[in-house]
């Protein structure tokens, strides 16, 4: 397996050309910690906290908590100090603590993995395993971009909208979590942002020595681009192409690099949860992460395997989950671009969470999915990608522009919590309520987000009608000569989309074999045929 990153990232002309100065990519690599790629990691699970230590929060964490009625429990208390001197003891250097899973990461040989499994206080160890593939980093066809092409995505969510109430993500915290942020400080798109002051603190976990300017002005691998795409998607604007990129302008961001890229298989789950807590720490409540795991694990033993992508398995997604019903946290997650990998095809972890946002990718014309947007497991009682929008290079691009939409709901109304401002998202959309496991609820509108933060009561565009037989010709009042049709086995999963001519007003449906429901895409309009 390889890991696509033989590619420019598509806000790459944004930045600037040369800095003097800049570091360039390795060809071998040594993490800081001074451990080698064969190294094993694990996460060892601690079984008890010492309940008088006080939460590991700043006070700003500590009032956002009571504000939104979170209280304090134990997965807010630091681990143990004398569970962390034990492993000292036994030669073993803890490389990143998690309070949320109650857990430290460490490289363990096989006689250390013994000598710590037997010890009194610890509940269990689980591999982290070097080969995980991040699934969400490239562009799908690992094709080389040269222009943006975020722009378009303005016009399908309704960007002008939020612009004229004024809505930019003004007080809003945002948390990035990626790969790295080269050149944010520089591209003209992000200019704005750090001419205000509005990066507020960034931290890399893959090399702990790095200082703040650093992270912007060394290159070590290509995909340290990806984070400061990422960031421009969310608040982009460059006022010399009178462009706008992202829709939260005037957002704070903290951001976190927490995945080294060259080398070609990465295992840095741990990073990422230390990220989540140390923006949890500090009374972040909205998480943009455009990267997401999957398969890939050297050991079969150890393998994720599609099955496994079910919001629970994974220790990232435990996570997620306990930032969502503990934490108050929105996570936008993209969702994956597996969809055209005929042996994976779903969506990777830590979108499996049911407590996170997972945002798929659509065409831009047609409003379906984008062939490379990884899908819903059908296993998976809740709807997952929730919502899609249009992005051309991956859905590590689509996920911030929801990040940003997000932000703007919460400027409205902070009061909101993590799980409202989902509701909102998700009721926003073009399909709502009939959502799949292609697209979800489709595109975020936000006229219509607008309208629900208002207690204004939602243009009725969505019905339903009955159709019995092998075939149905179904009325249509649309300008469009071809809509999106999504034929499904049951309210929620895909059996093909497809897309299909208007004739004359009219669109000959042909029922296909198992075909329960078929949800007709109007964009201003969704029909759901329910046959009998």
């Amino acid at each position: 397996m390889t890991l696509r990153l033989n590619f420019l990232f598509c806000l790459i002309t944004l930045l600037i050309q040369a800095n003097p100065g800049v570091s360039h990519p390795n060809t071998t690599w040594l993490n800081t910690k001074g451990y080698g790629p064969d190294s094993p990691k694990y996460w060892i699970l601690f079984k008890a906290k010492d309940q008088s230590v006080r939460p590991a929060l700043s006070e700003m964490a500590i009032t956002r908590r009571r504000a939104q009625n979170f209280p304090l429990d134990e997965t807010d208390q630091p681990v143990s100090v004398d569970y962390l001197n034990q492993l000292k003891q036994e030669g073993v250097q803890p490389l990143n603590k998690s309070r949320w899973l109650n857990a430290v990461s460490a490289r363990l040989t096989t006689s250390q993995y013994a000598q710590v499994a037997a010890l009194p206080f610890v509940a269990g160890i689980q591999a982290i395993d070097p080969a995980i593939i991040i699934t969400s980093i490239g562009n799908p066809d690992g094709s080389r971009s040269t222009s943006p092409h975020m722009a378009p995505v303005m016009t399908q969510i309704q960007a002008s909208d939020f612009a004229q109430a004024g809505l930019t993500g003004r007080f809003v915290n945002i948390g990035v979590i990626d790969a790295g942020f080269f050149g944010a400080d520089s591209a003209n798109a992000l200019k704005h942002v750090f001419a205000r002051e509005g990066v507020k603190r960034v931290r890399d976990y893959v090399n702990d020595k790095k200082t703040h300017g650093d992270l912007f002005h060394t290159l070590e691998t290509m995909s340290d681009f990806h984070g400061t795409e990422v960031l421009a998607a969310i608040a982009g604007s460059d006022p010399i192409e009178n462009t706008q990129y992202g829709l939260a302008t005037d957002a704070t961001f903290y951001l976190a690099r927490t995945d080294q890229g060259n080398r070609e298989y990465r295992g840095e789950e741990d990073n990422w949860v230390a990220a989540m807590e140390w923006m949890d720490s500090l009374g972040v409540r909205l998480i943009n992460t455009s990267l997401g795991y999957a398969k890939g694990m050297s050991n079969p033993k150890e393998n994720y395997e599609p099955r496994q992508m079910d919001g629970h398995t994974s220790l990232i997604s435990r996570a997620a989950q306990i930032a969502a019903d503990k934490k108050g946290i929105l996570i936008v997650v993209s969702a994956g671009n597996e969809g055209d990998d005929r042996s994976w095809r779903i969506i990777s972890t830590p979108a499996d969470a049911q407590g996170v946002l997972a945002i798929g990718a659509t065409n831009a014309r047609l409003w379906n999915r984008i062939g490379y947007s990884s899908i819903g497991p059908e296993s998976l009682p809740y709807m997952k990608p929730n919502v899609s929008c249009f992005s051309l290079y991956g859905t590590s691009l689509s996920a911030p522009v929801i990040t940003g939409f997000a932000a703007c709901i919460m400027q409205a109304n902070p009061k909101l919590t993590n799980k409202e401002v989902m509701a909102i998202i998700e009721k926003s959309s073009h399909l709502y309520p009939y959502g799949n496991n292609y697209v979800g609820y489709g595109v975020p509108q936000a006229s219509r987000a607008i309208s629900l933060l208002r207690n204004q009561p939602l243009p009725a565009t969505a019905r339903s009608v009955k159709a019995s037989g092998k075939s149905f010709t179904l009325p249509v009042s649309t300008e469009e000569s071809v809509v999106s049709v999504f034929h499904k086995k049951d309210a929620m999963h895909i059996l093909q989309q497809e897309a299909m001519k208007v004739s004359n007003g009219k669109l000959a449906l042909r029922r296909s074999t198992g075909e329960k429901q078929t949800t007709i895409d109007l964009k201003t309009e969704v029909i759901e045929v329910i046959w009998e």
